[in-house]
C-alpha cells in the first residue's frame, strides 16, 4: 500500500512538471516572437532620419498597421505586431525614401542584449 501510495505522488509530481514545462514552451513565442522592428537610419553624413509622423501617414495610407515609431539617436525605430506588416512596410519604405536611407530589420535579440548591458565593455 505505501509503495502504490508513493508511486502515485511521484506520477502526479511528473504529471505537473510536464504540464508546467509545456504551458512554458506554448507560452515562449508569445513572449519573444510576436514583436518585429524595422530600424531607419541615414547612411551618408548631412542627411536627417525622416519624421515619424511622415513614415507613420505614408505606411497607414498602404493599410500596414504599426505598433510605435520611436526616434533613436540617429535613428527611426518602427514596431510592427507581424513579420508580414514589418516586411511590407520595409518594401514601402525602400520605394519612398530616397538614396541615402539604411533600412534594416533590427534583431529582437540585440535589443534585449541591448537591455540588459547599459554599458559596453570591451576586451584588450
Amino acid at each position: 500500500m505505501m509503495k502504490n501510495h508513493a508511486s502515485r505522488k511521484r506520477i502526479l509530481g511528473l504529471v505537473a512538471l510536464a504540464s508546467v514545462a509545456l504551458t512554458m514552451i506554448a507560452l515562449l513565442p508569445a513572449l519573444f516572437g510576436g514583436e518585429t522592428a524595422l530600424q531607419i537610419r541615414a547612411s551618408r553624413q548631412g542627411i536627417t532620419v525622416p519624421d515619424g509622423f511622415y513614415v507613420y501617414q505614408r505606411l497607414n495610407a498602404e493599410g500596414i498597421h504599426i505598433k510605435s515609431i520611436t526616434p533613436d539617436k540617429n535613428t527611426l525605430v518602427i514596431k510592427f505586431d507581424s513579420q508580414e506588416q514589418s516586411t511590407a512596410a520595409e518594401k514601402v519604405l525602400r520605394r519612398l525614401l530616397p538614396e541615402g536611407f539604411d533600412i534594416a530589420q533590427l534583431e529582437q535579440s540585440s535589443r534585449w542584449i541591448g537591455r540588459i548591458t547599459p554599458h559596453k565593455q570591451s576586451i584588450g
